[in-house]
C-alpha cells in the first residue's frame, strides 16, 4: 500500500520547508520536537492474531506565514486573505495501516495522502477545514473537520469532529482488501470524533495526548474482511515547544528577538557499514566499495535557548545526491530535522550538535539494501534521521574576527527505522551511517 504516493508526499512536505532568509533580528519561531507512541485497535478480521498494534513516531512541528509542519500532518499556505480568515493550503497526512506488525513490512507499512485544504478561521481558536485527499493511486477521499482549542492553565484541548467521504476505489482499497481477500465496496461517509491535549510540566517540557474514534460506513462494516465496526486509537508521549508563558493565551503569545542567525551547510562523506556507536567511538570500517554522499542543507533559526539554557535550535531542511559506484546508482535524499548546538570555548570556539528529524531517499543505496536483503526484509524509501555533529570556529581557531561565522566540521549522517518499533518506516531494523566533514557559514 506504500507505493508511489508516499514518495510524492513525503518529497513534498519535506521541500516545502522555508528558505526564507531571516531578517535582523530574527524572532523566535513556533517549533516543537515530540516523540508519541500510538496504539490503534486492529478492524480487520485477523483470525485470532493481535487485536491492537502501536507504533513510535518522532514528530516536529514549525509554523511560519508559508510552510507549517503539524506532527503527522505538512503543508504550504497557498492563499489567504488579508484579515486571515480564509486560506487555501496545499497538504499531506500520514495514514496509518492497522494490521498486525508481522504483516507490516511484507505490506509497505503505513502511506500518506495529499491534497488542497481550505480553512476558515472563525476566531484564532475554532477553524473548519475542506479537503480533498488522494493516496497517489486516484483513490480519493474528502473531509470536512471543525476543530477548536480550549485552555485550561497549563493544559491545552484540541477537539475535533471529522466527516469523511471515501470514493469506491478508495473504500475498496484500505476497508475491502487484506491478506489476498478483496471486496468491491461502494464509496461511503464515516465519522470521526477526537481531542487533541498538551499539558506543560516545566519551560519547554509538555506531555502530550490524543484519543480518536471513527465510526465506519456500512458498506466497509460489512465487508467480509473486517471485524470491529469502530476504528480508535491513543497518543501518549512528550515533546519540547516553545515555553507557555504565564497568564498569556495561545493566540496572544508574542515572539521575542533571538541572537540565532541562518546559515549554509556543504557537507561530503563516506559509507560505513559500521553501526553509530562504532563509529562515534573511532571504531568504524570504511566501506570497501567506497560510496559516498554530498549534502546542503539550510537552517532556519527557531530559538535561541532551551531550559534556560544557551542553546541554537534551527528547523534544518537538506538535500543530499548519492553518487553512482559499482554497486549502486545515485540518488537523491530529502531531509528535514531539527537541530540543536550548544556553544563552548575550550580553548577556542566549539560546537556540539545533534537533531532528529525525517529522511526520505528516492533510489534504496547499496548500504541499505545489502543489509535488508541480508534479513529477508523489504528496505524503506523514509526513514527517521539523526545527525550528530562536532565543529570549530575557523576565525576563533586562527584568530580572525570576521570569519568566526564560518565552521569547520564533522557530522554523522544517520538513517534508521528505531528498531522495528515504527509501522511508518517498514517494521524494520537498520539503516545507513555517513562520516561527513563539512564547513557551514551563518550570515
Amino acid at each position: 500500500m506504500m507505493k508511489k504516493n508516499l514518495a510524492l508526499a513525503i518529497t513534498t512536505s519535506l521541500c516545502v520547508t522555508p528558505v526564507v532568509l531571516a531578517k535582523e533580528p530574527a524572532q523566535e519561531a513556533e517549533w516543537g520536537i515530540a516523540m508519541v507512541w500510538r496504539t490503534a485497535n486492529i478492524p480487520f478480521d485477523t483470525q485470532g492474531a493481535d487485536s491492537t498494534v502501536s507504533t513510535f513516531i518522532p514528530m516536529m512541528f514549525f509554523k511560519n506565514d508559508y510552510v507549517f509542519l503539524d506532527g503527522t500532518m505538512a503543508g504550504a499556505h497557498l492563499y489567504k486573505t488579508d484579515d486571515k480568515k480564509l486560506e487555501f493550503n496545499a497538504i499531506t497526512r500520514m495514514r496509518f495501516i492497522d494490521i498486525p506488525e508481522e504483516e507490516q513490512n511484507a505490506v509497505g507499512g503505513d502511506t500518506a495522502d495529499y491534497g488542497l485544504q481550505m480553512r476558515y478561521n472563525f476566531d484564532p481558536m475554532w477553524h473548519f477545514d475542506t479537503e480533498l485527499m488522494t493516496d497517489g493511486e486516484n483513490r480519493y477521499h474528502a473531509n470536512l473537520r471543525v476543530q477548536g482549542l480550549l485552555e485550561y492553565g497549563d493544559f491545552e484541548l484540541r477537539p475535533n469532529v471529522t466527516l469523511r467521504y471515501k470514493d469506491s476505489d478508495f473504500n475498496t482499497q484500505y476497508y475491502g482488501s487484506y491478506r489476498g481477500v478483496t471486496n468491491n465496496l461502494s464509496g461511503g461517509v464515516d465519522y470521526a470524533i477526537g481531542v487533541d491535549a498538551r499539558y506543560h510540566v516545566a519551560s519547554n517540557l509538555y506531555l502530550l495526548g490524543a484519543t480518536n474514534i471513527r465510526m465506519l460506513d456500512n458498506h466497509a462494516y460489512h465487508s467480509s474482511v473486517i471485524n470491529e465496526r469502530f476504528e480508535g486509537e491513543v497518543f501518549v508521549g512528550l515533546g519540547f515547544f516553545n515555553e507557555k508563558k504565564k497568564n498569556t493565551s495561545k493566540a496572544k503569545q508574542v515572539r521575542r528577538d533571538i541572537s540565532t542567525t541562518p546559515y549554509v551547510r556543504v557537507a561530503h562523506g563516506f559509507a560505513s557499514p559500521s553501526d553509530m556507536g562504532d563509529i562515534l567511538t573511532f571504531n568504524g570500517k570504511r566501506d570497501p566499495y567506497n560510496n559516498q554522499v554530498t549534502s546542503v542543507f539550510y537552517g532556519h533559526p527557531l530559538t535561541d535557548e532551551l531550559f534556560g539554557i544557551p542553546m541554537d535550535i534551527y528547523l534544518s531542511p537538506g538535500i543530499a545526491h548519492h553518487w553512482s559506484s559499482e554497486v549502486q546508482d545515485t540518488g537523491t535524499e530529502f531531509v528535514t530535522l531539527i537541530k540543536a548546538y550548544y556553544t563552548f570555548n575550550w580553548p577556542t570556539k566549539m560546537r556540539l550538535g545533534v537533531g532528529n528529524g525525517l529522511s526520505y531517499i528516492d533510489n534504496i543505496t547499496y548500504i541499505e539494501g545489502n543489509e535488508m536483503e541480508e534479513k529477508g526484509k523489504r528496505p524503506s524509501h523514509l526513514m527517521n534521521y539523526i545527525d550528530i555533529s562536532y565543529d570549530i570556529s575557523i576565525g576563533s581557531l586562527i584568530r580572525k574576527p570576521e570569519l568566526e561565522d564560518l565552521w569547520l566540521g564533522y557530522s554523522l549522517h544517520h538513517r534508521s527505522a528505531i528498531f522495528e518499533a515504527s509501522s511508518q518506516f517498514g517494521r524494520i531494523k537498520g539503516g545507513s551511517n555517513y562520516s561527513t566533514f563539512y564547513l557551514q557559514y551563518h550570515f
